[in-house]
């Protein structure tokens, strides 16, 4: 491995629980390899107090905790050099393989990992930290989101994923969900015993009639499970030709 490794931060209340998945298989061979490289510290390093206090009760009542920006803060500004910082909230920029391009283009990300209700308002804008949501469900803490991040990025570092895969092929890559995959044998019957070919356009050997076939039924499975991406990718492919027009 030549140059610098794409490194991230996180910050948690349970570095323990890194690198997990992320140790295995390709992220695992890559970090071993120092294609990329891991740091987790513990936010409760950075309490004022005997006890390693992080949260406090919220301004204006209501139930559960919010962690204080004040050790955040510290927490935050230790961490050295300083990468971009992203905090794994329900409510931020959605996650998208356009953003991960992005961010694994970054040479360093700090991901800060939430707890309780979440973090105090103030330590986000203090530290011009952004907000990046995994999907619109609530997890119980950030570490989950983090690695998720983290995954999706590492995959696309160069040296990553090798032969293996076509990244280009994938879901999302042109705006659309990935078309179906079969592969031996060709005749498989199920147990209740009924018979499920593969089709027989991807045993023709006919590489344009198969690229065509592909794309065909990527697009019937993008309209039918999500017509949010099917509108988006109509939409860019008329800008195209539009602009092809001119």
């Amino acid at each position: 491995m030549t140059g610098t490794p794409w490194h991230v931060d996180v910050l948690t209340l349970f570095p323990e629980m890194f690198p997990g998945p992320l140790g295995h298989s390709l992220a695992g061979k890559a970090l071993e390899s120092g294609i990329w490289s891991l740091e987790a510290t513990n936010i409760r390093d950075f309490a004022h107090d005997r006890h390693r206090t992080v949260d406090d009760t919220p301004f204006g009542g209501g139930a559960g905790m919010v962690m204080r920006p004040d050790v955040l803060e510290e927490a935050i500004r230790a961490v050295s050099p300083p990468g971009r910082c992203i905090y794994l909230s329900p409510r931020g920029r959605l996650l998208t393989q356009a953003l991960v391009k992005e961010l694994a283009a970054e040479e360093h990300l700090v991901l800060l990992c939430g707890r309780y209700e979440g973090v105090d308002e103030r330590v986000l804008e203090a530290c011009n930290i952004e907000e990046v949501s995994v999907g619109d469900y609530v997890l119980s803490g950030g570490e989950p989101a983090a690695m998720i991040l983290m995954d999706a990025c590492i995959r696309l570092l160069p040296g990553v994923m090798g032969n293996t895969e076509t990244p280009d092929e994938e879901s999302f890559e042109d705006g659309l969900l990935e078309y179906p995959h079969y592969t031996r044998p060709a005749e498989w019957t199920d147990a209740s015993g009924t018979l499920r070919p593969v089709p027989d356009i991807l045993l023709s050997g006919h590489h344009a009639n198969i690229c065509a076939w592909r794309r065909a039924r990527a697009e019937d499975i993008t309209k039918t499970r999500r017509p949010d991406l099917w509108q988006n990718h109509s939409q860019a492919t008329t800008t195209r030709k539009i602009r092809k027009q001119k």
